[in-house]
């Protein structure tokens, strides 16, 4: 992927009102990584001076997951983690500040081991795509493991029998999740539950939007694969679910709308996930001494105006 297609995707999310976003990426051949990382820092380079969403690190969604709960990631490319030499072969942003983040499935062969690495790294290590049982999910939380990627989708779910990730997640006080909101890949009523076990300030909304988002219905080249669109809903050849087409503000008209208070979704969209991050003391709120990272939203909750580091994006300035 070129800087310059990352650059237009971060304007768009400006116009969402976004202001900040960590860059995905999926299971894929080495060169491929290479390439991608390559073109986030170039990214990371020319943003700071343009009014559009910053981008503050990367996040691997893989590769040491689980082909059990794969859902849309292409298995040929899942590992597992044989010794820490294995972590050079994935190239990271050598910007001091960049933060980075893994999904990961604890129970793969070296899961545990590989939380550790990854924490004494001084990466963020977040538990998806996997099937993992309960004593394998305590000993990846005692490891530094205290977060999970998309609650429900790609992970086992709650029996009566078997509490599952899902399970876990509910009823381990510790641990913050995030959720698409997109009333497809969870259910209304579902998302409206999770907040009333968790709270808001243990839930964090995303998208999990892929490269169709905002184009509309149709077919679409993605991870090299058709993705189609119709609905909303995205699918691929297999049928399944292939990540979203929502914003952010579409994620936070789904939370009023099961009835949740303004500044409690304020929370799950901005400070949420910047206390995630490590950056609560700098994004998230409004607060004297913070980054003048600002989103205003119409009757609607449509953003009419996303202001980013105290600079305005030209395409929402009324």
């Amino acid at each position: 992927m070129k800087s310059i297609v990352l650059l237009g995707m971060a304007a768009f999310l400006a116009q969402k009102g976004v202001t900040a976003w960590l860059p995905t990426l999926v299971p894929a051949e080495e060169e491929n990584y290479r390439r991608a990382i390559d073109a986030v820092e170039r990214l990371m380079a020319a943003q700071q001076e343009k009014p559009v969403a910053q981008a503050l690190g990367v996040h691997y969604e893989g590769p040491f997951v689980s082909e059990k709960q794969c859902g849309a990631l292409h298995e040929q490319y899942f590992r597992e983690f044989n010794e820490p030499g294995q972590l050079l072969s994935l190239p990271v942003i050598e910007e001091e500040t960049a933060k980075h983040i893994m999904t990961m499935a604890p129970e793969v062969p070296g899961g545990i081991e590989l939380v550790k690495e990854l924490r004494r790294r001084g990466w963020i290590v977040s538990i998806g795509h996997t099937r993992a049982g309960e004593e394998t999910l305590a000993a990846a939380f005692k490891s530094g493991a205290r977060h999970l990627t998309h609650f429900f989708n790609a992970m086992s779910g709650l029996h009566h029998r078997d509490i599952g990730v899902v399970g876990f997640g509910l009823t381990e006080a510790g641990v913050t999740c995030d959720v698409i909101a997109d009333g497809i890949h969870v259910r209304p009523e579902i998302l409206k539950l999770l907040y009333q076990i968790k709270g808001a300030g243990s839930l964090t909304l995303i998208s999990d939007s892929i490269l169709p988002a905002g184009l509309g219905d149709g077919e679409f080249s993605v991870w090299g694969e058709k993705i189609r669109v119709e609905n909303g809903r995205t699918s691929n050849a297999r049928g399944s679910i292939a990540g979203s087409v929502i914003s952010m503000c579409d994620a936070v008209r789904m939370m009023l709308s099961l009835g949740i208070p303004e500044h409690e979704v304020a929370r799950m969209a901005a400070l949420n996930p910047a206390r995630l991050l490590g950056l609560n003391s700098e994004l998230g709120s409004i607060e004297v001494g913070k980054q003048a990272d600002l989103v205003v939203l119409d009757e609607n909750h449509e953003a009419v105006l996303t202001v980013i580091n105290g600079r305005m994006t030209p395409a929402t300035i009324n």
